[in-house]
């Protein structure tokens, strides 16, 4: 099994565009990372295609950064956030 880091965790889902808000309070992300979304329903993985700050496209959201992504499910608030190595 591939080794998680934990990066942050969801403070808001934009239900229209499938979109989740991630606080990055515990490390930063990337495009192309593979991240687990996971939660009291939510559970699943996928690879970040973009990202936005500040409704701004960019490819690298530092720690303590508030970055938007598309997700592939419904997530929720305080869902948690790993990044998911190798």
């Amino acid at each position: 099994m591939a080794e998680e880091v934990k990066i942050g965790a969801i403070t808001h889902f934009f239900g229209k565009v499938s979109a989740g808000i991630i606080n990055l309070s515990d490390g930063s992300l990337k495009v192309g990372d593979k991240i687990h979304i996971k939660g009291h329903t939510s559970d699943f993985e996928q690879t970040v295609d973009s990202m936005q700050i500040d409704h701004k496209p960019v490819t690298e959201a530092p720690k303590g950064a508030q970055a938007a992504i598309i997700v592939k499910e419904h997530v929720r608030e305080h869902d948690v956030v790993y990044k998911v190595a190798g």
